[in-house]
C-alpha cells in the first residue's frame, strides 16, 4: 500500500516538476519575462484544452450537477469557517476579505489540470475541466465580492466571466455536444495538438512566478492572515470536501486503470 502510493507520487510530481524547475531556473538567472506567454494561455492555450477536454468528455448531466452542487455547497461552508477564523482572530475587513479568498478559492486550472490528467488520466480530466469552469465563474463574481465588497457591481462581474475565451470555448462545446455535432477532423487536431502543449507551458510559467515573488514589509503584515488560510485550505478544506461529498451521495469510481 504504502509502496503503490509512493510509487504513485514519483510518477505524478516528477513530470510536473521538470517544467517547474525550468521555469524557476529561467526565471531566477535570465530574468525571464513571463507576460507573453499568460496572455498565451489565458487567450490560446486554456480555450484549447477545455473545448478539446469538454468535447470528448465522457460525463453525463448528472455529473455537471453535481459537481456544481459540490463547487457552491464546499465555497458556502469554506466562506463560514473563514468568517468564523477572521471573527476569531479578531481581524480587519481587509484581513479577513484575504482570508476568505486565501481559504475558499483554488488555483484550480494552472496546476489542477496538469496534476489531475497526469494521476487520473483523460477521464478525470473530464470531469475536471467541468470543475474548472465553475471556478471560473466563482472567482470572477463571488471572488470580486469577497475582494471589494464595498465595490463589487454584477455588471461588471459578469463583464469579467466573458471576457474569459475558455467561458466561450466550454459554451461551443456544450452546444456541439447538444447537436451531436464535431468538428472538422483538421481543426480537431488542431485544437488538441494546442491542447497538448498546455501543460509545460503553463508549469513552466508558474515556475518563474515563485522565484520572481518578492518579501516587503506590507507582506510581512499579512503573514499571519495567509499561514491562517493556508491553514483552512490544506487541513480543513479537505474534510470539508468530503463531508459534502457525502452529502451528495458522490461516489468513488474505479478508473480503467484500475
Amino acid at each position: 500500500m504504502v509502496h503503490t502510493v509512493f510509487s504513485t507520487l514519483f510518477q505524478v510530481i516528477v513530470p510536473l516538476s521538470i517544467p517547474v524547475i525550468v521555469g524557476a531556473v529561467l526565471g531566477r538567472f535570465k530574468s525571464w519575462d513571463t507576460k507573453p506567454l499568460l496572455t498565451l494561455y489565458l487567450y490560446f492555450l486554456s480555450p484549447a484544452i477545455i473545448l478539446d477536454t469538454l468535447l470528448t468528455a465522457q460525463i453525463s448531466f448528472g455529473d455537471v450537477y453535481k459537481t456544481i452542487g459540490f463547487s457552491l455547497l464546499n465555497l458556502m461552508f469554506l466562506w463560514a469557517i473563514a468568517n468564523a477564523v477572521g471573527k476569531l482572530l479578531k481581524l480587519a475587513s481587509p484581513e479577513t476579505a484575504g482570508l476568505t479568498l486565501v481559504s475558499t478559492l483554488t488555483n484550480s486550472v494552472n496546476y489542477g489540470l496538469p496534476l489531475v490528467l497526469l494521476a487520473f488520466g483523460q477521464l478525470g480530466l473530464d470531469h475536471a475541466s467541468v470543475y474548472v469552469i465553475g471556478q471560473m465563474i466563482i472567482v470572477h463574481t463571488v471572488g470580486v465580492y469577497f475582494a471589494a465588497r464595498s465595490q463589487f457591481s454584477v455588471n461588471n462581474a459578469v463583464k469579467s466571466i466573458f471576457s474569459l475565451p475558455a467561458i466561450y470555448a466550454a459554451i461551443v462545446a456544450v452546444v456541439f455536444r447538444a447537436s451531436d455535432l464535431h468538428l472538422p477532423a483538421g481543426v480537431e487536431q488542431g485544437v488538441s495538438m494546442v491542447a497538448a502543449a498546455y501543460s509545460p507551458v503553463v508549469l513552466a510559467v508558474l515556475g518563474a512566478q515563485m522565484v520572481s515573488v518578492k518579501r516587503s514589509e506590507h507582506h510581512r503584515a499579512l503573514q499571519t492572515t495567509f499561514w491562517t488560510g493556508m491553514g483552512v485550505r490544506l487541513v480543513l478544506a479537505p474534510v470539508i470536501a468530503w463531508c459534502v461529498l457525502r452529502i451528495l451521495d458522490v461516489e468513488g469510481r474505479c478508473l480503467p486503470s484500475c
